[in-house]
């Protein structure tokens, strides 16, 4: 069989699900590589995660199409389990960075985030060296390992193996209560930063908490990245970004909100307050008040 696939959203990030099905079907003995207008295939699988991204409109010759993601509004499919578990096809993306879930859904049932409704609560789904082979860089796509014992493990395990980098960020409210969090946290090898998320005012005192919780803890100066949801609310999405401003090595990525239709447009205020805070030196030197990419 000869296997296509294509990543809708544009290989900007290795598609993971990919990787696994690459993977598999290479231990059937099948041929499966990224798809092109020129290839025939058996079967094309299409995999898109973001609804705001336009679908591949390409004509592909195949036999069978399968499309899968939250891209397609599909929160119900999910891999089966030998091929979740597969040890993924990092060649695909001529990738030497490990990727993977350590755990899977999330307790918190934020109204923004599609997690609770596609995955449910948090639970164990594996462990790193199930996706990792020595490489040195382990990319965790966990949505909130910290509130899992399973995942906090994992971390602990990382310790002297491995950098690490939790790409969805951690929740500040739960290493905030912590001082065995914020020690271990401090003790884990970063990739580059640590990762938290700033999303409504009132998690300010917890990042805050956190950020000097984990120096104080490692004694090191760590560098911090917040995902910062740039919401309806001006007042507060501006309010939390001139938080984060204020703070030393802590930079916000400011992302407008968007619901999961297709059609839904964030206000131009909210793209200009993202762009405002995304570029790092004109954030750390300009008001936003004074910000003259504004298009108000």
């Amino acid at each position: 069989m000869k296997v296509g696939l294509v990543d809708v959203d544009g290989r900007h990030f290795p598609n993971l699900a990919l990787m696994k099905l690459s993977a598999w079907h290479k231990r059937q003995g099948d041929i499966a590589g990224f798809a092109d207008m020129f290839g025939s295939y058996d079967r094309l699988y299409m995999s898109k995660v973001f609804t705001f991204e336009p679908d591949d409109l390409m004509v592909y010759d195949t036999k069978e199409i399968v499309k899968g993601g939250t891209g397609y509004g599909d929160y119900e499919t999910v891999l089966p389990d030998e091929i979740e578990h597969i040890y993924p096809d990092y060649s695909l993306y001529n990738t030497d960075k490990a990727y993977g879930f350590t755990t899977r859904g999330c307790p918190n049932k934020c109204k923004f985030c599609v997690v609770p409704k596609k995955e449910g609560d948090i639970r164990p789904n594996a462990e790193i060296n199930e996706f990792w082979d020595g490489q040195k860089e382990v990319i965790l796509l966990d949505n909130n390992i910290l509130a899992s014992d399973h995942g906090i493990s994992q971390l602990e395990w990382s310790i002297g193996k491995c950098k690490v980098d939790c790409n969805q960020g951690l929740d500040a409210r739960i290493i905030a209560n912590s001082e065995y969090l914020q020690d271990l946290l401090g003790r884990v090898s970063w990739v580059r930063y640590i990762r938290l998320a700033c999303d409504h005012k009132s998690q300010m005192p917890a990042v805050k908490k956190s950020v000097e919780g984990i120096r104080r803890k490692s004694g090191m100066m760590h560098n911090f990245f917040v995902y910062t949801l740039i919401t309806n609310d001006y007042d507060d999405s501006l309010e939390r970004l001139n938080f984060l401003r204020n703070m030393h090595r802590v930079d916000p990525f400011a992302q407008p909100y968007r619901d999961f239709t297709k059609t839904y447009n964030p206000p131009q205020w909210q793209k200009d307050m993202a762009r405002w805070a995304n570029m790092k030196a004109t954030f750390r030197s300009v008001d936003w008040k004074n910000y003259r990419g504004r298009k108000l």
